[in-house]
């Protein structure tokens, strides 16, 4: 279990591991996207842990384990590579992950895995969400309540990356391009959600240089029943602007089909459109209580076209997200409903 001062040291450094003392129903997971100078490569590569409720039922089993999950943003193939839980290691003071011989740090990451093997460097430092007094994080002040069933962290709105790896034997260079980092730790991933994100936005109108999309939607567990909390935060022209449940914004369209999801808000920061095009991922493994399931497809083709208007319906900034991530999952119809 962990102790109160560990917990405020969390709260403080969404970054950093938060699972010291968890030994059952926990996982944490770190999101590294990449993507080289002339987007031909876009990979992401997901180190963590997990940490079950009890033994399989059918084997008796342990169904403890670290990971690295790695996914082919272009093909959709992934791959999905188990350690023993003491092959895993993390800081809780930073971010400082190891698993097997794979390395994350601020400084970049040092893969040894059948489909990459090599040193990506971060050429500049890693940006996060900002954390305040008033607001630890991405989650606002929802951050701060033990009882959540899933917490969420931006470590990196973008940053820069060097470097050559090889790619299935194959040299690729990572001079110039662009990373992402994100993460989740807590019980499970929610029952139904819609999560995107970009930092390659293409613009008709505004300044776009150095801009970073993140949008998720979720069904949110509380206090015996559920709501629908969402989170958005779009960074440009020096700012990050926020759409999120705990600053009052309300969403004024959600539609999910087979092939868009459409999704406008409005809020302190004006009103934000998304129309994010469905195009078919890679299956990733997700946490529920029991297990590690292959369960969530993802990928990192997705095109969001996006509009940012201030309240006098004047255009900051619009045009497309390219290199999205995407994912839709779970019981959506709930959550449209909710």
């Amino acid at each position: 279990m962990r102790s109160p001062a560990a917990y405020v040291r969390g709260v403080r450094h969404p970054e950093a591991f938060h699972g010291d003392g968890v030994t059952k129903g926990y996982f944490e997971g770190w999101y590294n996207k990449v993507v080289t100078a002339d987007r031909a490569q876009r990979w992401a590569v997901i180190p963590g842990v997990f940490r079950g409720i009890g033994a399989d039922s059918t084997t008796g089993a342990s169904t403890d384990e670290a990971f690295v999950q790695v996914l082919d943003g272009l093909t959709g193939r992934s791959w999905y590579h188990r350690f023993e839980v003491g092959e895993f290691a993390a800081s809780d003071r930073e971010f400082d992950v190891r698993v097997g011989p794979n390395r994350f740090s601020p400084s970049g990451m040092t893969l040894d895995l059948p489909q990459l093997r090599g040193e990506i460097a971060y050429a500049t430092p890693l940006e996060p969400w900002p954390v305040t007094a008033r607001e630890p994080g991405i989650m606002g002040w929802y951050g701060l309540v033990p009882a959540m069933e899933c917490f969420h962290g931006i470590v990196s709105f973008g940053h820069g990356l060097a470097g050559e790896i090889e790619i299935e034997g194959r040299p690729a260079s990572f001079d110039g391009g662009r990373g992402y980092l994100e993460k989740d730790w807590g019980k499970a991933f929610p029952a139904g959600y819609v999560w995107m994100a970009s930092n390659h936005l293409d613009t008709e109108i505004g300044d776009g240089t150095d801009a970073s999309l993140i949008a998720s939607i979720a069904i949110i567990p509380w206090l015996g029943r559920a709501f629908r909390g969402s989170i958005v935060g779009l960074r440009h022209s020096g700012r990050l602007h926020r759409w999120t449940t705990y600053n009052r914004s309300k969403e004024t369209r959600l539609s999910i089909d087979d092939t868009h999801v459409r999704w406008s808000v409005t809020g302190p920061d004006g009103v934000l459109e998304l129309d994010a095009e469905r195009v078919r991922g890679g299956l990733l493994h997700a946490p529920l209580r029991t297990a590690m399931h292959q369960r969530v497809e993802e990928t990192l083709d997705a095109s969001i076209a996006f509009r940012h208007l201030d309240h006098d319906g004047r255009v900051l900034l619009a045009g497309t997200a390219a290199c999205a991530g995407l994912e839709v999952f779970g019981d959506t119809e709930r959550l449209l409903a909710l």
